[in-house]
C-alpha cells in the first residue's frame, strides 16, 4: 500500500467514485447461466470485454449446456474462439474445467476461492468475478484497469494483482469492493487511460499525485 495515503483521502476516492460512476456496479461481460460467466471470464485474459461478448454471442448457442462444453472437440473449440488471443490454451482450459465440474461438483460452481482456482485456467481474478456477480460475495478483482487506477491514486505502490487485491481488502470497507472493480474498471476506460490519462478533466485531479503531475506539465507546454 502507498504509505502516504490516508484514510480521509481514500474515503474522498470512493466518495467521489460513487458520485460519478454511481450506476457501475455491474458485470460487463454477458452470460445467462452461471457457468457461462466461468467460461467468459476465462476467454476475457488478455481480451477485451467487447472482443469476448462478441464471441460467446454465437459461443453460447453452439454450446448450450456445461455437457455441450465438456464434450466438445478441442480443436473445433479453438477455431470457435480463433478472434480471442490465447485461443489454444483457453479452449484446452474450458472443456477440461467444464469436464471437473461436472465430476467433481455435480455440475454446480463451487463459491469457495480453492475450490475455484483448483479448475483449469482459473486465478483468483477470474475467481473473483464468480465470486461476485454469482454468489454476491465481496471480492476485489484486479485487472489492467484496476491495477492501473489503484497505482495512479496512491492506492498502491504494488505491481502484482494479488498483492494490490489484498492491500486494497485492507483499505477498503467491505461493502465497497465489488463496485470498486467496475468503477475503476469504468474510470480506466473513459479517462484514466493507457498511456494518455485525461488528468485535464479527472474528478480524481486534486487527489491524485499523477494528475497533478501531468496538467502542469501540460500546463508549460
Amino acid at each position: 500500500m502507498a504509505k502516504k495515503i490516508s484514510q480521509k483521502t481514500i474515503n474522498k476516492i470512493l466518495d467521489i467514485f460513487d458520485e460519478f460512476y454511481s450506476d457501475k456496479d455491474k458485470c460487463y461481460l454477458n452470460y445467462t447461466e452461471d457457468y457461462q460467466l466461468l467460461i467468459a471470464t476465462i476467454l476475457s485474459a488478455q481480451c477485451t470485454d467487447d472482443r469476448v461478448n462478441m464471441v460467446t454471442k454465437d459461443l453460447f448457442l453452439k454450446y448450450d449446456s456445461l455437457k455441450s462444453f465438456a464434450e466438445a472437440d478441442i480443436s473445433q473449440l479453438e477455431k470457435d474462439i480463433h478472434s480471442i488471443g490465447f485461443y489454444r490454451s483457453k479452449a484446452a482450459n474450458i472443456v477440461n474445467t467444464a469436464r471437473k465440474l461436472l465430476e467433481e461438483y455435480g455440475g454446480t460452481l463451487p463459491r469457495d476461492i480453492e475450490s475455484l482456482t483448483s479448475l483449469p485456467g482459473v486465478g483468483r481474478k477470474t475467481a473473483n468475478v464468480v465470486r461476485t456477480h454469482i454468489f454476491h460475495i465481496p471480492s476485489i478483482v484486479v485487472d489492467t484497469h484496476v491495477k492501473r487506477v489503484s497505482n495512479r491514486l496512491g492506492l498502491t505502490s504494488e505491481k502484482d494483482p494479488v498483492k494490490i487485491e489484498f492491500e486494497l481488502m485492507k483499505i477498503f470497507p467491505e461493502e465497497h469492493w465489488g463496485r470498486y472493480n467496475t468503477q475503476a474498471i469504468a474510470h480506466g476506460r473513459t479517462i484514466c487511460k493507457a498511456p494518455h490519462p485525461k488528468c485535464d478533466i479527472c474528478m480524481f485531479a486534486d487527489v491524485c499525485k499523477e494528475a497533478l503531475i501531468n496538467v502542469v506539465e501540460v500546463s508549460m507546454r
